[in-house]
């Protein structure tokens, strides 16, 4: 550590505001890129404070830094490179958040760093299971804004960065302020490189094309695969529904670490002052060396069968090779049901419906609530509001052992666990609409 900040660690005397310079030069030292500070109290930590609390109860402060990643290994088509630097990237951000913490505490500040990525809280899959949701405490503190593809965009640096966070028990002098600027180009590079269409034009994002292509050998994915093995007859059998290099992309995941599958938006995207050079000076050039060879890349891509991704590499990728899967995205609550229908909406699939529907469920999760698809948007409102024009009134464990197929519709209609009132085609149109 360095004589100058040896010399400034008097200001962590006492339990008075630490000095938001030493703390700086703390962080950077412990092998961060970039850091900048969160006052618990900030309002862009709203949606969370209360889990960070439980999480540390002593939380006044949260550090946020950021550790970049070599753009180069990125944007290569050879996923084993690009993943290689994910993962030692990821090494390096909990290293650094260890050190800081371990740092502190010599000092007598006390801290705790929730992890990178992965391991997360499991046992709450598939709901919320991060301990700290990363990207809006890196806004808060001036690390950078959420570019159309959802991930950070650092001024300098680009989007090349992965995230850290550090709560601790001190508050901190002058807290970071956002940005008055977002350094996303809106260029659509991440539109036109996206395998499964899930970045619209217009910044519409399909959370489930995403997350069952890109994490499809993560967390839902290796349940879909110890399913797709358990019903296989035999050997034979599963070699139709899992080749060969499946199953050793599988065997390199569970070994060496989860891989991704994309991850072309972050490849592509020319933002941030060390980045945004050679795309200025020649965009064409750009495309031809950088987006190109993603888009070319004959690949497996995975979609669940009719939703829009499907419908997207069909139509924009005709030379990637269509594999057909189980969706990640497996309620197991209503309450889940209800919160994950926005994240596996099919917009494409709603064209043309104009339509109110009523959800009831009673049971073990008593439920209401007023679902609206018009004009390729959805609206999910609590009770039942206005007229329906069809309602769904379920026992609760009867409609999720539907959706996990576990029980057929035909013997829950008969056996009036589940009673739709409406046309039937505007329950299939509903069905259509989440995949």
């Amino acid at each position: 550590m360095s004589e100058t900040l040896e010399h400034a660690a008097v200001k962590v005397d006492g339990q008075g505001p630490l000095n938001q310079d030493w703390l700086r030069r703390l962080c950077l030292e412990c092998g961060a890129d970039d850091v900048g500070f969160v006052e618990i109290a900030n309002p862009e930590l709203d949606e969370q404070r209360s889990e960070l609390f439980e999480t540390f109860p002593k939380t006044k402060a949260l550090i946020s830094f950021v550790v970049k990643m070599n753009k180069e290994n990125i944007r290569t088509p050879k996923r084993s490179v690009a993943n290689a630097d994910f993962h030692h990237t990821g090494d390096d951000v909990l290293h650094t958040a260890r050190q800081i913490v371990k740092k502190l505490d010599s000092y007598g500040v006390a801290g705790l760093y929730p992890s990178m990525g992965f391991p997360m809280e499991m046992d709450n899959f598939p709901g919320k299971t991060w301990v700290v949701a990363h990207k809006p405490v890196a806004v808060a503190a001036g690390m950078g804004h959420m570019g159309i593809h959802r991930n950070i965009i650092h001024p300098k640096f680009g989007n090349f960065i992965l995230l850290g966070t550090v709560l601790i028990d001190r508050e901190i002098e002058t807290y970071g302020e956002i940005l008055d600027y977002n350094p996303c180009l809106e260029c659509k590079l991440c539109v036109a490189a996206c395998p499964v269409g899930a970045i619209g034009p217009d910044g519409h994002f399909d959370f489930a094309a995403c997350y069952n292509h890109n994490y499809n050998e993560f967390m839902g994915g290796f349940t879909a695969l110890t399913e797709t093995i358990a019903d296989a007859k035999n050997a034979k059998d599963l070699r139709t529904k899992i080749d060969d290099n499946e199953s050793a992309s599988w065997w390199q995941s569970l070994s060496f670490g989860a891989n991704y599958k994309a991850a072309y938006c972050l490849a592509v995207c020319p933002a941030g002052d060390d980045v945004i050079g050679p795309y200025l000076e020649d965009k064409s050039k750009f495309k031809k060396e950088v987006l190109r060879p993603l888009t070319q890349k004959e690949e497996a891509i995975y979609v669940v069968p009719g939703t829009d991704a499907h419908a997207h590499v069909q139509k924009r990728f005709k030379h990637k090779r269509v594999r057909l899967m189980r969706t990640h995205l497996r309620p197991t609550s209503i309450e889940g049901f209800i919160r994950s229908m926005p994240l596996v909406f099919n917009r494409h699939k709603s064209a043309g419906l104009d339509l109110t529907y009523h959800l009831d469920f009673t049971g073990a999760e008593t439920i209401r609530a007023t679902v609206i698809i018009k004009d390729k948007t959805l609206t999910i409102l609590d009770g039942l509001e206005g007229t329906a024009d069809f309602t769904l009134r379920a026992d609760s464990k009867a409609w999720l052992s539907f959706l996990r197929k576990d029980r057929s519709l035909p013997i829950l209609l008969l056996t009036r666990k589940i009673k739709p009132s409406g046309p039937i085609a505007h329950l299939k149109a509903f069905s259509r609409c989440f995949r």
